[in-house]
């Protein structure tokens, strides 16, 4: 009973509080106007999409990818629909150093940031496949899907921190869950879930107005997934305008997590309040004042 008043009872509280008052939040494209947003892997697919619909809402973008032609095309649309300004920067996620460059240039570009969507992956032409022992593609996925994605962010927190800005890391159910045939590209997703969910608590204890959202999404029809599926998995695809909406939704309400998936049982299920629970007992047992010294 007393561990019940002391910790079950309270936790319960913060769960209600949460769900009841973030049901209550509401979407609304105004929140994007004006507001400087970088957009990663933005010459196809989600990126592209995710860089319209900023533009429609009247946000300054800078967008980034390989394809130099494909992202002037992007900027050309972004400005026809509306954004307030837009760039693009060419570039590989492979060099680290391109990466960190990047985020300074955009910034310079827009007179700040206050957001920071990471969404691209590596170009890989290899077919989904069994792992044997292709360990430079376990390496490529982790530099460019995950490495790449800590150096960015690392970059761009000043100004995020100067505008109580946002980092909105795009994820896969595939970094939640076992998948046969990708284990290169899931290791690289887990990896983004352990590491920005434990950099999100370290924010929150030392009291630093940076959101950081982790988008979780299922199957997309996106060129790229249709292609790399076909013939092997089966399941069905949701689109990618409205993916790429509920991503800026997602990050504009400062949401921990966005699911995003063609079955409507993926966020009931990958929610996992029992891990909620446990990090949050476990802040007991750190000693606070490693937090408060750094």
């Amino acid at each position: 009973m007393a561990f019940m008043k002391k910790y079950l009872l309270p936790i319960l509280g913060i769960f209600l509080a949460y769900y009841y008052y973030s049901a209550k939040e509401e979407f609304r494209p105004e929140m994007l106007r004006g507001k400087r947003v970088i957009v990663t892997g933005a010459s196809k697919g989600i990126g592209r999409e995710m860089a319209y619909h900023l533009a429609r809402m009247g946000a300054h973008v800078v967008v980034t990818a390989r394809s130099e032609e494909a992202l002037k095309k992007v900027v050309s649309h972004c400005l026809e629909l509306g954004a307030s300004s837009a760039h693009y920067v060419a570039g590989t996620m492979e060099n680290m150093t391109f990466a960190e460059e990047f985020v300074a240039k955009a910034g310079k570009l827009m007179g700040g940031l206050d957001m920071l969507i990471l969404n691209h992956i590596t170009n890989t032409n290899n077919p989904m496949t069994v792992f044997i022992d292709d360990i430079d593609q376990v390496r490529k996925n982790m530099e460019v899907n995950f490495l790449s994605y800590v150096v960015l962010s690392g970059a761009a927190m000043p100004m995020l921190k100067q505008s109580n800005g946002s980092i909105v890391v795009v994820s896969s159910i595939a970094g939640k869950t076992a998948n046969p045939l990708i284990a290169a590209y899931s290791a690289s997703k887990f990896a983004l879930d352990g590491f920005f969910s434990s950099v999100r608590v370290e924010y929150a204890v030392t009291n630093v107005n940076v959101s950081i959202t982790l988008c979780i999404l299922g199957l997309i029809d996106t060129e790229t997934a249709m292609t790399g599926t076909a013939g092997i998995y089966n399941a069905e695809a949701s689109p990618k305008e409205e993916c790429a909406l509920e991503i800026i939704k997602g990050g504009a309400l400062r949401q921990k997590e966005v699911y995003y998936d063609s079955s409507v049982l993926t966020p009931f299920l990958l929610g996992n309040p029992g891990r909620k629970i446990l990090e949050f007992l476990s802040l007991r047992n750190y000693n606070m004042e490693i937090f408060i010294n750094n």
